[in-house]
């Protein structure tokens, strides 16, 4: 390419940057929406998802284990305080309470009979009587004994009279030797008679113990068989008392005025003892349950206004406040799976609203809502729209304010922040025009148009 035509093409490019620079030059400038700098109210909020719950429910549950009655209430009917919601078979009450007083009947009639010592007196009487002739008894056998030595001497001295005589001639040996029979007689008669005595006294000895062993049974029949009884009848009783008052316990109330929100049984069946039959709750207590982020709960009160809307509420939104703020946080994912730590806060319906949403909505427990707490507010203030804001290099929060047909720069300071509007402290005056959500690449300082439409509205 020869000089002739670079020279063509720089004064070419010279041309076009003329032309470009002159139309820069008188081009109106960057379009742009603006939005004025108003006075008015704003209120800083929290804005989360939330529930309806009730703040204390009712479990109708087996009080023993039992058969149940089928039970006819389902969910969402109506039940009043003392109503009966349950019932165990009654057939198997009575006769548990039957069986229980026929116990206590029994020992009643065994107690009665064990204090009924008669026989025994009478037996006692026999063995002191036994006693007395056995001890007679004895001493007969020792006068026997005493004349059996008797006839045991004589025949002892008859025999040596014998003896002698028989020596001189003047008896027989015949005679000699029924002498000596007679003495052996008399022997065996004295054993035997010995023998008697020793059998009566050892029979006396154990005799004599006869009313001491009566005596002792009367005794421990009366005491200690006595305080078994008692204790046994005491048992029974207190199985009396408790078959009676599972009879009572097996008839079933509901403890307050509500509705059923779920029934878990309802043929007749067989079961254990805990089982959950019916829930029951009072919707008039019914409330909202939110999990706030922890960093905006810090600036939630008890008693801070809360607008509960959403489908389940329509309109009007019900009106609220915050009940309770829970003392502990806790951890949970979020659909986007980050973690987060929130705090439980509890709302409470206005009455009228809910009277409103019960009759109207039908609104009941576990709906979902959002709630919208109200944690500062200013009835009269300079605002501006929240996309005006952004912050600088230097970490100030900023905005591009319009000033002689020029978006330039201005620092502020802020107060109440919301999804929509931020209060202006300092940096902007009433009806001042702003850029709303300016672009990246606008400058400080430079010309810009504002779009038709804009420049007087939010």
């Amino acid at each position: 390419m020869n000089t002739k035509t670079w020279l063509i093409l720089g004064g070419a490019v010279l041309c076009v940057a003329v032309v470009v620079g002159i139309v820069q030059a008188t081009a109106s400038g960057v379009p742009v929406d603006t939005a004025p700098v108003e006075r008015g109210p704003i209120r800083e909020y929290v804005d989360e998802r939330a529930m309806t719950r009730l703040p204390e429910t009712f479990l109708i549950t087996m009080p023993f284990a039992g058969r149940i009655e089928a039970i006819e209430l389902e969910e969402g009917m109506a039940v009043a305080k003392d109503q009966v919601v349950a019932q165990i078979v009654r057939n198997d009450l009575d006769l548990s309470v039957e069986q229980a007083t026929a116990a206590r009947d029994r020992l009643d009639a065994s107690i009665r009979e064990n204090a009924d010592v008669e026989v025994e007196e009478t037996a006692f009487k026999q063995a002191q009587q036994f006693a007395v002739s056995m001890a007679q008894t004895v001493d007969v056998a020792w006068e026997r004994v005493l004349a059996g030595n008797a006839k045991f001497a004589y025949a002892e001295s008859d025999l040596g009279r014998v003896r002698k005589a028989v020596t001189g001639g003047a008896q027989t040996e015949d005679e000699q030797e029924r002498a000596e029979l007679r003495l052996k007689e008399a022997g065996h008669a004295l054993q035997e008679d010995k023998l008697v005595h020793a059998a009566t006294v050892a029979l006396k000895a154990a005799t004599d113990l006869m009313p001491t062993m009566v005596r002792q049974f009367i005794n421990r029949k009366t005491t200690r068989t006595g305080e078994v009884l008692q204790k046994q009848k005491a048992e029974a009783e207190a199985q009396l008392r408790q078959v009676m008052q599972d009879q009572q316990r097996g008839t079933m109330r509901s403890p307050v005025d509500g509705v059923v929100l779920q029934r878990s049984i309802s043929n007749e069946r067989f079961l254990s003892a805990g089982t959950t039959l019916l829930e029951v709750g009072h919707l008039q207590d019914l409330e909202v349950e939110a999990d706030v982020l922890s960093l905006d709960v810090v600036d939630a009160e008890v008693g801070d206004p809360v607008e509960i809307y959403g489908p389940a509420i329509g309109l009007p939104r019900a009106r609220g406040t915050v009940a309770r703020i829970f003392p502990a946080g806790f951890t949970k994912i979020s659909s986007l799976g980050v973690e987060q730590q929130r705090v439980k806060v509890i709302v409470r319906f206005a009455p009228d609203d809910l009277a409103r949403l019960l009759k109207d909505r039908r609104v009941g427990v576990g709906y979902r809502v959002r709630v919208k707490i109200t944690t500062a507010e200013k009835p009269e203030t300079l605002t501006i729209p929240r996309s005006a804001l952004f912050r600088g290099a230097d970490g100030l929060w900023q905005v591009y304010v319009v000033r002689g047909g020029r978006a330039r720069i201005q620092e502020i300071e802020i107060g109440l922040i919301n999804d929509e509007r931020v209060e202006v402290v300092k940096g902007l005056a009433a009806d001042e025009q702003v850029v709303l959500a300016p672009e990246s690449n606008l400058e400080n300082d430079a010309r810009v148009a504002v779009q038709a439409g804009q420049a007087a509205g939010g």
